[in-house]
């Protein structure tokens, strides 16, 4: 009997090791056609949480909070979302303060052995102040596999023409450091008009994504089939932000919509991200104001998105 316990103690004790060993065990990301790839040339799919804007929610850009998402979420990626225009602590308004919150939750990644998007979160184009950004950070973290780079998060009225010309711009900085993490690029509405870069994709680079975003209980079936056809056309596509409930961050979940959006998104292996960290009075934000800034987030500090997508994360992640 005793020998048992010990066989089963240490069965459990190698799957932890497992689980907390996600980056050493898949290292180097890559695309191979239109499928993320890990090391080893082996399908992955990263499904995790992006926090809220830093700018407004910078109490939560924490390496312990980081720890949380892995430990208790089942995160394998987190999204450091640098708010660029909005909020007190813009990047526009405090440069420093604002890669210092990003840093944190690269660092926490890092030490928590997950992967984790560095993401310009801006609905603009701000040229001059990106290639800035992104040449110091690509620079700072290159040798890390950790990193992803998102370099749009939605453009909103810009033509694909000109977040085609912007983006090549922040790839062409971002590469002269980093040749090999993967590089996000966003596309027009919002990251709805993923027809655009299919029809005309950025050429010359290697381990380049685009990024799609829905809201499940605005976007509907018209969305995937256009996101099916921007795959079946070559385009490799991550969906670095979604989420249930309406696509202005409010309204009741549609928990069918969104399990309608997770089965597709498993059914094709895309890597998915849910929206967001944060807590502010709206449904998309998962926490509760009596929510601790550095994690340890009990049950009733969780809204129902936040109970919800802590389940999706905790099943689908254990299939990886």
């Amino acid at each position: 009997m005793k020998f048992k316990k010990v066989i089963t103690v240490l069965f459990l004790m190698i799957c932890c090791f497992s689980k907390a060993q996600f980056v050493k065990k898949h290292g180097q990301l890559s695309v191979q056609g239109t499928q993320l790839t890990d090391k080893n040339g082996e399908p992955i799919v990263l499904r995790g949480m992006s926090f809220g804007w830093h700018s407004m929610w910078p109490r939560f850009y924490n390496e312990k909070a980081v720890n949380w998402l892995k430990k208790d979420f089942n995160c394998n990626v987190v999204r450091a979302a640098l708010g660029i225009e909005l909020g007190e602590y813009a990047y526009l308004k405090d440069p420093q303060f604002s890669k210092q919150k990003i840093e944190a939750v690269v660092n926490g990644a890092i030490k928590s052995d997950i992967y984790v998007i560095i993401d310009w979160h801006s609905h603009n184009i701000n040229l001059k102040e990106a290639k800035e950004f992104f040449a110091e950070i690509s620079k700072k973290y290159a040798k890390y596999p950790n990193i992803i780079y998102e370099v749009f998060n939605e453009p909103d009225y810009e033509s694909w023409a000109e977040v085609k010309s912007y983006s090549e711009e922040i790839i062409k900085v971002i590469r002269e450091n980093d040749p090999n993490n993967i590089i996000l690029v966003g596309c027009p509405h919002w990251d709805q008009d993923i027809d655009l870069p299919a029809a005309d994709p950025i050429q010359g680079y290697n381990n380049i994504m685009y990024t799609m975003h829905f809201y499940a209980a605005t976007h509907g079936k018209d969305l995937r089939d256009r996101t099916d056809a921007a795959i079946q056309s070559g385009l490799p596509v991550f969906i670095s932000e979604s989420a249930g409930m309406e696509a202005s961050g409010d309204g009741p979940l549609n928990i069918q919509a969104w399990q309608e959006y997770i089965d597709w998104m498993e059914s094709k292996r895309l890597s998915w991200i849910t929206w967001s960290v944060s807590d502010k009075d709206e449904t998309c934000s998962i926490l509760k104001k009596s929510a601790k800034s550095e994690g340890k987030w009990k049950e009733e500090d969780l809204k129902e998105s936040g109970i919800k997508v802590r389940e999706f994360l905790r099943k689908y992640n254990n299939q990886n």
